[in-house]
């Protein structure tokens, strides 16, 4: 069954544990269900301090956060996947070649979801009926420039650098969000 939003960065310690923790404030109710992994995590880690910082900011708790590595059954069970970079979609895609039209940069699906219109009636699964509006959206749009896609890696940066991150997350998620939940 697909079901919830899987979020995927290269390590799972920085943006996509803060990433998780910013939509699950974001969606608040708990109604779509967030997790994420990393590309090449190692199970079992920490959260980087200065994004346990961040996700302790958001009033969570972030120390029962380990980080996992990314499977092809996290994808397959993904009615939504969400990267930090190009190179993370590439990964998920070749690790499952089914998620190809449901997975995105969280940046790339930030600009289609802040474009999209969703349908007037209600969806049964509004993850799905929000993958189908931005895929809508696609043809609207003009085409980005590559590194608008991306979301810089903090990792080795000040604390500043993982609240600016942090910062960009939420403005992405916040029109996935909106989307999510006109479609449910």
């Amino acid at each position: 069954m697909v079901d919830g939003l899987l979020i995927v960065c290269h390590a799972n310690m920085c943006r996509s544990p803060m990433a998780e923790y910013i939509a699950r404030q974001l969606f608040g109710d708990g109604s779509v269900p967030v997790t994420s992994a990393g590309t090449h995590a190692l199970d079992g880690r920490p959260m980087h301090p200065y994004a346990a910082e961040v996700v302790a900011g958001t009033g969570a708790d972030p120390a029962g956060f380990v980080s996992r590595e990314l499977r092809a059954e996290h994808l397959a069970g993904a009615a939504l996947v969400l990267t930090a970079t190009r190179s993370q979609r590439s990964r998920c895609t070749a690790l499952a070649p089914a998620a190809l039209h449901r997975t995105f940069t969280l940046r790339q699906f930030g600009r289609l979801a802040a474009a999209a219109e969703s349908s007037p009636e209600a969806a049964e699964d509004p993850l799905r009926a929000a993958v189908a509006a931005a895929a809508r959206a696609r043809g609207r749009l003009q085409p980005a420039a590559p590194d608008a896609d991306d979301l810089r890696d903090p990792l080795g940066g000040t604390p500043e650098d993982f609240r600016r991150c942090a910062e960009e997350i939420e403005r992405s998620m916040r029109p996935v969000v909106a989307l999510i939940g006109t479609a449910g």
